[in-house]
């Protein structure tokens, strides 16, 4: 018996996993709520909290300054800890996960429950991640090649990083020619006498940075300090 000849090009054509679908139409609506949130913001502190017994008063300083949106780095072993007891004692602040540099740190962070997500840098397999998540992310970049990786996941919020040294307002104003769409969180070189500077720039929704906490005041307990230091801040930037 002759075997039947398939028509056209004899290949089936591809049909899209869920995840894949689900990835696409959630991805633009988890963006658009970081860039609102990160709005809203302006500052986000970049903590480092060394002792599980400092995060709850570190927040609440924070949160009494009018600094409300906070980013819990994953650079010691109390980070998910100090989150947790954030969100679970200081209801008023918005906490994240930030240093996220791996699938299963990604994964770890969104059974958390925390309101977003921040790496320093990217990979294939975290951005993947990122975007078949619900969580609102926002990968590290400092080059085109970099930002045109997040932006083929659905990515186009992204922390700048290091700010400074990838090249400073030139730099990210140069990428923000061939991508208009992509919006910035600068971090790294950035502090209290440039915040306005970076804010300036349009492409900018906020700027990320540890001097809201310094290291010295957070070892001291000097909760006041911090919170001066943060409406300090708050009331210069809306005084530009």
């Amino acid at each position: 018996m002759p075997c039947r000849r398939r028509s056209g090009t004899g290949r089936r054509p591809r049909v899209k996993r869920p995840s894949e679908t689900k990835a696409k139409m959630t991805t633009t609506a988890q963006q658009n709520h970081l860039v609102a949130l990160f709005k809203a913001a302006t500052v986000i502190p970049v903590l480092t909290i060394e002792r599980i017994q400092d995060a709850v008063p570190l927040a609440k300083a924070l949160v009494a300054g009018g600094v409300r949106t906070l980013e819990v780095t994953m650079r010691t072993p109390v980070a998910i800890e100090a989150a947790r007891a954030m969100m679970a004692e200081v209801p008023e602040a918005v906490v994240g996960i930030g240093t996220i540099l791996k699938p299963a740190d990604f994964v770890r962070v969104e059974k958390l429950g925390v309101a977003f997500g921040i790496s320093p840098g990217l990979t294939p397999d975290l951005l993947k991640v990122a975007a078949d998540s619900s969580l609102p992310f926002a990968p590290g970049i400092a080059t085109a090649s970099e930002l045109m990786l997040a932006l083929s996941y659905g990515l186009d919020v992204a922390k700048f990083f290091p700010a400074e040294q990838a090249g400073g307002i030139k730099g990210l104003r140069a990428l923000g020619g061939p991508f208009p769409n992509v919006r910035f969180c600068p971090t790294g070189g950035v502090g209290e006498a440039n915040a306005a500077t970076w804010l300036a720039e349009p492409n900018v929704v906020a700027v990320g940075g540890s001097w809201l906490c310094p290291t010295a005041e957070i070892k001291a307990g000097n909760w006041a300090g911090i919170t001066a230091i943060c409406q300090r801040t708050l009331k210069a930037l809306k005084a530009t």
